[in-house]
C-alpha cells in the first residue's frame, strides 16, 4: 500500500510540476516579493497531497520565535519535506542552491524565478563572495536566506559537518541567526521513493543575536541547539 500511495503522489507531483512552473516564469514581470508569493503555492499544493494520498502531516513547535524582520534561516536537511515545509511557515525566501539545480527542466525554469541565491560549489572562495553579496541584497530586498548549513541531506540521526557560510552571512550583516530542527527524514528519508504516514514535528529555536559574534561561535551554536533538539525530536 505505501508503494501504491508514493507512486500516485510521484504521478501527481510529475503532472503538476510543468503546469507550476509554466506559471512561475509568467510571474516575471512582478516584484520579486509578490512571485514569490504565487510561485510559493507549489508547496502548498505539494504538503496538502502529501497529507492526502501519502498521510504525511505536520505540526510545528516554535513559531513565535520567527523573526518580524529578514533573519538568516539556518535547518536541518534531511529530505525533500522541509524544500516545501519552510515556504509554507516562514516568510518569503530566497534558497541558497547548488546552481545546477536551475538547470532542471520546468522545475528549475520555475525555482529561478523565486529570485534563489545560486552558487557554483567547486568555486570555494567565490561561491562564499556571493553568498555574501547576494544573501545581504536578499534581506536588504525583505526576504529570509534560508541555508542548509551541511550543504546536503542528511540521514535521520546523522550528522554532517556545519558548513560556515550561513554564519559568516549572519556575522557579516548582523541578522539573527534563527535555527531549525525537524524529523522529516524518520518518513521521507533522504533519496527515498517510499513515503511512510505519520507526523512530522518541525522546531523553530528562539533568535540567536549575532552582533558582536564570530561567525565560528554562530555556527557552534546553531549546531549544538539543532543536534540537540533532533535528539528530542527522535524519542
Amino acid at each position: 500500500m505505501l508503494v501504491i500511495r508514493s507512486t500516485i503522489f510521484l504521478l501527481l507531483q510529475l503532472l503538476l510540476t510543468p503546469i507550476f512552473s509554466t506559471l512561475a516564469i509568467l510571474t516575471f514581470p512582478f516584484t520579486a516579493l509578490v512571485r514569490y508569493r504565487l510561485i510559493s503555492s507549489y508547496a502548498r499544493t505539494m504538503l496538502w497531497l502529501l497529507k492526502v494520498v501519502c498521510g504525511i502531516r505536520h505540526e510545528v513547535k516554535g513559531a513565535e520565535n520567527i523573526p518580524d524582520e529578514p533573519c538568516v534561516v539556518l535547518c536541518k536537511h534531511q529530505s525533500a519535506w522541509e524544500t516545501l515545509a519552510l515556504q509554507v511557515i516562514f516568510p518569503p525566501q530566497a534558497w541558497v542552491l547548488k546552481r545546477e539545480l536551475l538547470w532542471i527542466p520546468f522545475f528549475g525554469w520555475g525555482l529561478a524565478m523565486t529570485s534563489p541565491i545560486a552558487i557554483n560549489r567547486s568555486d570555494g572562495k567565490g561561491a562564499v563572495k556571493q553568498l555574501l553579496k547576494q544573501g545581504k541584497a536578499r534581506l536588504k530586498q525583505g526576504f529570509f536566506v534560508v541555508i542548509f548549513p551541511e550543504g546536503t541531506r542528511i540521514p535521520f540521526g546523522k550528522r554532517g559537518q556545519y558548513k560556515i557560510g550561513g554564519a559568516l552571512l549572519a556575522a557579516s550583516s548582523g541578522a539573527p541567526v534563527v535555527p531549525v530542527a525537524h524529523n522529516a527524514g524518520r518518513l521521507w528519508g533522504r533519496n527515498a521513493f517510499v513515503k511512510r504516514p505519520g507526523l512530522i514535528t518541525m522546531s523553530i529555536g528562539v533568535p540567536i543575536a549575532t552582533t558582536g559574534l564570530k561567525a565560528g561561535e554562530i555556527n557552534a551554536r546553531t549546531e549544538s541547539w539543532i543536534e540537540h533538539e533532533i535528539g528530542q525530536l527522535a524519542h
